[in-house]
């Protein structure tokens, strides 16, 4: 897919239009809407989803009141422990989390494998004989094992962690010399975990696991990458957002894995405009794009290997509030405008959730279990969204 325009307009025109008057609803202050309007001013779009208005699972914070203790920092940040990494299934989570630290000593950090496919969910921790980095990195694998990313010296070492009983098991991987790298959301093979490692001209994709020896270099992509959006079901195409090595402006490419690493441009929505892939939903084609070719960065969605023009609806840049679309409902086959969209709402009293879909043009706020992990959840194909969760009363939720 190539987007070459913005809805309403040319993309050259848009870069410097206005984008037009705010709608909000309550916003942080309570669960609510945020419409978009006609020329008139009133509301158009479509109804609510159902349960939208209700607090999200047990123990609910409304969007206000103050966050809890130990709230992870907002999508986009270095790794930070206590976030929840999902499979692509939603099957199973992992974390680096601990226990509080005594009164002036330091908490020990140690990974954690939630199951969430079950009747109940339930955590195990894994931990070794000494405990994790904090700046170590988990990813759940769909046969229950976690891999870990440790930084020992200028080299990272992967591992794969299990329960054996009362211990826990260690598969060494091996390891890659450099002195960075971030691992990408699991592969949608529910095998196969991928880290890039970002330079000024150029970045190195990484197969760490699920490979026959070890990590091995599968891409060398010309500048430097960032973020990492699965376009497919079977783990082949990933789309990073790329600025060339002499510099400019940053455009989502695809990179096809089966094809030694094969570059091709994803997002080019105007000339200089930055266009980053946020999320993808392979059933219906569904993109979740940041740009800011209207004139600063929005929130738009698209559809993959249409010319229809990107969109960037109004209901979608409440006042003072970052939003991240987290998941998309999958299932919907070729009906993108029918996806249900959870969003990470980001505001000074905290994270909440918002739901929207398309078609309906109205975003719902909606509160968040206390203990939310901000930003991690999943659709069923029904149309429910889960939110895990811990907390004093909930260890696992």
């Amino acid at each position: 897919m190539t987007a070459c325009a913005i809805e309403g307009g040319t993309a050259g025109a848009a870069t410097a239009a206005d984008p037009g008057p705010e709608t909000a609803g309550p916003g942080p202050d309570g669960p609510g809407e945020t419409g978009e309007t006609g020329e008139r001013g009133e509301p158009v779009g479509g109804g609510e989803p159902a349960g939208v208005g209700e607090p999200v699972g047990a123990g609910s914070r409304a969007p206000g009141t103050p966050p809890a203790p130990d709230v992870p920092h907002a999508p986009g940040t270095a790794h930070v422990p206590d976030v929840l990494t999902l499979t692509a299934d939603g099957a199973y989570g992992a974390r680096l989390t601990a226990a509080p630290a005594p009164p002036g000593g330091q908490r020990a950090w140690y990974p954690e494998r939630w199951t969430l496919d079950g009747p109940e969910p339930y955590a195990v921790p894994l931990p070794l004989n000494q405990p994790e980095e904090p700046d170590a990195q988990v990813v759940p694998l769909a046969d229950g094992r976690v891999l870990i990313r440790r930084r020992v010296a200028d080299r990272q070492t992967f591992s794969l962690l299990y329960p054996t009983g009362p211990v826990t098991g260690e598969l060494a991987l091996g390891a890659v010399e450099c002195e960075g790298m971030v691992l990408l959301p699991p592969s949608p093979d529910g095998r196969s975990v991928y880290g890039l490692t970002a330079g000024d001209h150029s970045s190195l994709l990484w197969l760490v696991a699920g490979g026959s020896f070890g990590p091995e270099l599968v891409a060398e992509v010309p500048g430097h990458c960032s973020g990492g959006v699965w376009l497919d079901r079977a783990g082949r195409m990933l789309a990073l957002d790329r600025r060339p090595a002499g510099g400019g402006p940053v455009k989502a490419v695809a990179v096809d894995l089966e094809r030694n690493g094969e570059v091709t441009p994803l997002l080019q929505i105007a000339p200089a405009s930055d266009d980053r892939l946020l999320l993808a939903d392979a059933d219906s084609g569904l993109l979740l794009i940041r740009s800011n070719a209207p004139g600063h960065d929005r929130l738009g969605w698209g559809v993959l290997g249409s010319c229809l023009p990107v969109r960037f609806p109004e209901c979608l840049r409440p006042a003072d509030v970052a939003v991240t679309p987290f998941a998309v409902q999958p299932g919907q086959m070729l009906m993108p405008e029918s996806c249900a969209v959870a969003l990470r709402m980001d505001g000074p009293a905290g994270s909440w959730v918002g739901i929207w879909r398309p078609q309906g043009r109205r975003l719902h706020q909606v509160a968040a279990p206390e203990g939310w992990s901000a930003g991690a959840g999943f659709w069923s194909r029904d149309g429910v969204l889960h939110l895990p969760y811990a907390n004093a009363s909930t260890p696992c939720g």
